[in-house]
């Protein structure tokens, strides 16, 4: 009989690895806190790395499909002085497959394809048990089942986790807001140019502006600051007009038409950026393991859903291959991740301290080696 496994969560780590198995015939099952799948916003739009995601989404046989949705023109950049003053303009990639956007949502829709997810599934707990037992799931709502393996893809404050590693997220010093405009070219044409067919960026000291297009004419914008992790203490999240007078007043100086990112915003979410230990690694459990955020949550400088598809496309060839010598196969997968995750940590932790910096020459100087002009 095919080993009997559960992924926890249905982001693009738990997906990738779902779709990957389902695509050979493998049964599994998927198990979501979120009541349905338009429960939430999935969030901006995602760059979907030739060697990473892309990679991910061709062994699931969803590479033509993405590639229909994908907008390759997402890939230009744009950064900006806090004057306005246009420092690099980087266009789209003419030469290849690059780095195209897509939004997440779409990312989701596509990865989700024909999976039977069970929604409204959250998780208390997770007790290893080991051969033959399996693993046990504890649900909210008091239900109990076991699987020979549970597969923790529930990102960065994961339920599944604990099981495993004691290490919890530390803050990085740095946080963000997030704001959007709706309808852009028609309702703001001069941010519309100011954005792009892309990104457009703006590093002063220790903050940025950064703006990316999304399909349907959306804009996302998210303010990036170095902050005590009490900062909304005293504000109230819900009331837009404190949030944006609060904002306001920290990029005071700016350009006006920069501003406007902020003064033509609607709603506004606070994110801190969370981070797990560089290296994290665990004692190797039989029946449980980790995918994506919920084993390495790094900075989001976009690498890590690239990262976590790539993973969760492993785990599932890696079962495929052995599902009679399962634990060994985890086990192996587990010791290469690791060594890709630390790497990739590393790089990213390096770069938000770049990025949000005192000086914001290094931003720039950033985005000159990995896009040189």
């Amino acid at each position: 009989m095919s080993p009997r496994i559960a992924v926890v969560g249905a982001g693009p780590a738990g997906l990738t690895l779902a779709r990957v198995l389902h695509r050979h015939g493998h049964p599994v099952t998927v198990l979501e806190r979120d009541p349905a799948p338009d429960a939430r916003p999935q969030g901006g739009t995602l760059d979907l790395h030739e060697g990473l995601g892309q990679r991910a989404l061709d062994k699931a046989g969803l590479l033509p499909e993405f590639r229909e949705l994908a907008r390759p023109e997402g890939e230009a950049m744009r950064i900006l002085a806090p004057d306005g003053t246009v420092l690099r303009d980087w266009p789209a990639r003419d030469d290849g497959p690059g780095q195209p956007e897509i939004d997440r949502g779409q990312l989701r829709d596509l990865l989700l394809g024909p999976l039977d997810v069970q929604w409204g599934r959250g998780v208390a707990e997770v007790v290893p048990g080991g051969p033959p037992e399996g693993a046990l799931v504890r649900f909210a709502d008091g239900r109990e089942e076991r699987y020979d393996l549970v597969v923790g893809a529930d990102g960065a404050w994961s339920r599944v986790r604990p099981a495993l590693s004691s290490a919890t997220p530390e803050y990085t010093g740095v946080a963000y807001v997030e704001t959007g405009l709706d309808d852009v070219d028609t309702r703001h044409p001069d941010l519309a140019r100011l954005v792009g067919d892309g990104s457009t960026a703006v590093y002063g000291v220790n903050r940025g502006l950064v703006a990316q297009r999304n399909s349907g004419g959306h804009v996302k914008v998210y303010a990036q600051f170095r902050a005590p992790l009490d900062w909304t203490d005293g504000l109230d999240l819900a009331d837009a007009e404190a949030v944006r007078s609060r904002l306001l007043a920290m990029f005071d100086g700016w350009a006006g038409s920069v501003l406007d990112l902020l003064r033509h915003g609607t709603a506004f979410t606070y994110r801190a950026l969370h981070v797990l230990p560089v290296p994290h690694t665990w004692t190797h459990v039989p029946g449980v393991t980790l995918l994506g955020d919920a084993a390495h949550l790094m900075p989001p400088l976009g690498v890590g859903a690239n990262l976590a598809m790539l993973e969760g496309a492993e785990l599932a060839e890696s079962v495929l291959a052995g599902p009679d010598r399962l634990d060994a196969a985890v086990r192996a997968f587990e010791e290469q991740m690791w060594e890709r995750a630390t790497r990739w940590a590393r790089f990213a932790a390096a770069g938000l301290e770049r990025l949000v910096s005192p000086d914001p020459a290094a931003a720039l100087a950033l985005f000159d080696e990995l896009q040189p002009a």
